[in-house]
């Protein structure tokens, strides 16, 4: 184990396999900190954002994880306590980004309850619960933060949006009422709020349809839509130590989208 192992903080980021997830990860472990990457369907894309993280002299591990299914959280305790032990002789973690989820619209006349159970499951009980379970894990002045989304936000209102936005603008309730709870630990618990960010939400609808983005950027401040690693860097600072003084906020990493 190496000096660097030894005082390495170490970070959980849930969907880490792409987009955002993947975006934090890098980001994280840019800034010398060890990065657990959590994946579901897609366990080739967080293996290459561990490769990514290695070849430039990071530490990171991938760990299987279903976001929507809660009874699966104590296995995944487990698997995550003999992750820390073996990899960095450690037994507890600083941070938690509860990141993994999925997008898509549906009208509300087309809404079924089946549908609005999985924004549920996986938007707010999975990462809900999921903090819960870590708890005990999370070491004393370390930090949670949970990917909302700026359709919580005014100005923001797009037709479709009523069951995804529901469930974020949950999270963010949930976050503002955490970090009151956990102050006691001095944990931190923010909300970073993307806008439109080229991921693989939607089943990979940038890619699918390149005509919506230059109508989605001329939305923004800035001309252009998000990278992962625009949001990517905000979630490694909220993590880090820089953000000490920073808790219960939902912060808008949107490039001025919907001003």
């Amino acid at each position: 184990m190496s000096e660097q192992t030894a005082d390495q903080k170490i970070v959980v980021i849930t969907g880490a396999s792409s987009g955002i997830g993947r975006g934090a990860a890098i980001e994280i472990a840019a800034r010398g900190m060890g990065v657990i990457a959590t994946y579901n369907a897609r366990p080739e894309g967080a293996e290459r954002t561990v490769a990514d993280i290695l070849e430039n002299g990071g530490t990171a591990v991938a760990l299987p994880l279903d976001i929507g299914r809660t009874d699966t959280f104590p296995d995944f305790t487990d698997a995550l306590t003999g992750v820390l032990k073996s990899e960095w002789n450690k037994g507890r973690i600083h941070a938690l980004v509860n990141n993994a989820g999925f997008g898509g619209g549906m009208g509300f006349e087309e809404m079924t309850e089946e549908a609005f159970d999985a924004y549920y499951r996986v938007l707010l009980r999975g990462p809900y619960f999921l903090t819960q379970a870590l708890l005990p894990l999370i070491e004393t002045g370390g930090s949670i933060v949970n990917t909302s989304s700026s359709a919580v936000r005014p100005g923001d209102t797009e037709p479709g949006y009523s069951g995804y936005a529901a469930m974020k603008a949950g999270l963010v309730t949930a976050t503002r009422f955490l970090a009151k709870e956990l102050s006691s630990r001095s944990i931190r618990v923010n909300s970073i709020a993307p806008g439109p960010t080229r991921t693989r939400l939607a089943d990979n609808a940038f890619e699918r349809f390149p005509q919506v983005i230059d109508g989605i950027a001329a939305k923004t401040a800035f001309g252009r839509i998000g990278e992962p690693a625009d949001v990517g860097k905000v979630i490694a600072f909220l993590v880090s130590d820089d953000s000490a003084w920073i808790t219960g906020q939902d912060i808008q990493a949107a490039g001025g989208y919907a001003l």
